[in-house]
């Protein structure tokens, strides 16, 4: 297992490929199987697999069918911030440049 913070991104992909490949033999999946509870095709899963390329949709599709869903949830928690990172958060939002078209009148 790699540290994925250290990792580069193609490395992440193919960790999670492999990750999720260990889980479905654990459950002692095919990946036929796999593809069918998870209403993807044979080479989805195996591309998946191999290399981590896939869609969000299909990943999500994936951890769905192998009963991952509760393992993502740390993905989509929000950290608490201090009162002070989120007044300086506030203060430096970025400000968007004028439209062309104002630009091109003055």
């Amino acid at each position: 297992m790699i540290d994925l913070a250290l990792a580069t991104r193609e490395e992440i992909l193919k960790e999670l490929g492999a990750r999720l490949r260990a889980e479905r033999l654990a459950q002692s999946l095919t990946q036929g199987a796999l593809a069918d509870m998870a209403g993807v095709s044979v080479g989805t899963v195996k591309t998946l697999e191999r290399c981590g390329i896939s869609s969000f949709e299909t990943v999500i599709r994936i951890v769905q069918a192998l009963g991952l869903t509760d393992q993502l949830q740390t993905l989509f928690d929000i950290p608490r911030r201090s009162i002070a990172q989120m007044e300086q958060a506030e203060h430096s939002r970025r400000l968007r440049a004028p439209k062309r078209a104002l630009r091109e009148r003055a």
